[in-house]
C-alpha cells in the first residue's frame, strides 16, 4: 500500500466497545498500511489481534502528539501510508488527531476518512428525545465554576446538548447541569456497546439521585440533555436585553457592559456585544 509519489494519511474510526463494530474497509486499511499511529498501542493491539492483523504501531496520544506529528508527516511525505486511530471512535473528536491532520495538510499529503462508530451518534439514535439537531460539547471543564459558566452559555440553546464525562465526575456534572439548565429530560449512557452497557433516562435531578445512590461508577459516559424550549430561550434573551438597556442607561460602553453581563450570566462576551450592537441600531 506504499505510494511512490507520497503517502496517504487514513483517519480510521474504530469500535467504541464491541470489537465487532468495525467496518470491512477499516480492517482492510489497517491490514495494509505501513504504520498505525495509535492513542493507546495496547488497546489497538487487542483490536488488531482480534481480527488477525499484524502491523507496526507507534503511540500518538495527547501528551506527545505535537512532538510526534512532524516525524509521522516526514514518513508520509516519503511515501509511507499511515492509519491514525484513537482508543475508541474517531480521531479528532475529543481525541488526538488535530495536529497530525494539520501537518499532513500543510505538507500536501492526501487525507482519507474511514468512518466508523461514534458514541455521540449511538446515543442520539436511542435517546428518545428530540435530537434531530444537536450540539456536541465534548468534555466540559472539570472544575465546577468554569463548567457552570459553559453550561450557562448553553442555557438558551434549543438544540439537544451532548457531552462526554468521566464517570467519577458524573454526579458533579449532573448537579451543575440541573442547577444551571433547569430540571430537563436527559439520558446518561455508560459503557456503550460494551458488556455492562447501561442507559439511565429521566430528568436531571432524578438522574443525579440515581447516580449518587449507585456504587462506584466506572467506564465511559455520554450524556444527552434536552435543548431549551423556545419559551426558555426567549426568556433568557429578554433578560440579557434588559441588562444591556440598564447598562447603557448608566452610561456604560459596549465593551464594559458585555464583560460585566458575561461575568454575571456566564454567557459569551462576544454574543452579548453583538446583541448590544443590534439593540443600538434599533435604538434600543
Amino acid at each position: 500500500m506504499t505510494s511512490g509519489a507520497g503517502g496517504v494519511l487514513y483517519v480510521v474510526g474504530t469500535p467504541i466497545g464491541n470489537l465487532e463494530d468495525v467496518t470491512l474497509r477499516a480492517l482492510r486499511v489497517l491490514g495494509e498500511v505501513d504504520l498505525i499511529a495509535a492513542e493507546d498501542t495496547r488497546r489497538t493491539a487487542r483490536l488488531l489481534a482480534h481480527h488477525g492483523i499484524s502491523r507496526p504501531l507507534t503511540s500518538y496520544y495527547d501528551a506527545v502528539e505535537r512532538a510526534r506529528a512532524p516525524a509521522i508527516v516526514e514518513k508520509l511525505v516519503a511515501g509511507a501510508t499511515v492509519a491514525l486511530v484513537s482508543d475508541a471512535g474517531t480521531p479528532g473528536v475529543a481525541d488526538p488527531g488535530h495536529h497530525l491532520v494539520r501537518g499532513a495538510l500543510a505538507a500536501g499529503v492526501p487525507i482519507v476518512p474511514i468512518p466508523g462508530p461514534s458514541a455521540v451518534t449511538a446515543l442520539v439514535s436511542v435517546a428518545g428525545l428530540p435530537a434531530d439537531r444537536f450540539v456536541f460539547e465534548g468534555f466540559l471543564p472539570s472544575r465546577s465554576g468554569p463548567r457552570r459558566a459553559r453550561l450557562a452559555a448553553l442555557a438558551a440553546e434549543s438544540r439537544a446538548l451532548v457531552f462526554f464525562e468521566a464517570a467519577r465526575r458524573l454526579a458533579a456534572f449532573l448537579a451543575d447541569a440541573a442547577d444551571v439548565l433547569g430540571d430537563r429530560e436527559a439520558v446518561v449512557a455508560r459503557e456503550l456497546t460494551k458488556m455492562h452497557e447501561e442507559m439511565l433516562r429521566g430528568r436531571l435531578r432524578e438522574l443525579l439521585e440515581r447516580v449518587r445512590a449507585a456504587d462506584v461508577l466506572r467506564g465511559e459516559v455520554t450524556v444527552l440533555v434536552a435543548g431549551a424550549s423556545r419559551g426558555e430561550a426567549n426568556e433568557d434573551e429578554a433578560m440579557v436585553d434588559e441588562q444591556i438597556r440598564e447598562a447603557r442607561a448608566a452610561g456604560k460602553g459596549l465593551r464594559e457592559l458585555s464583560l460585566e453581563i458575561a461575568r454575571r450570566t456566564g454567557l459569551g462576551r462576544r454574543a452579548i456585544y453583538q446583541r448590544a450592537l443590534e439593540l443600538m441600531r434599533s435604538r434600543m
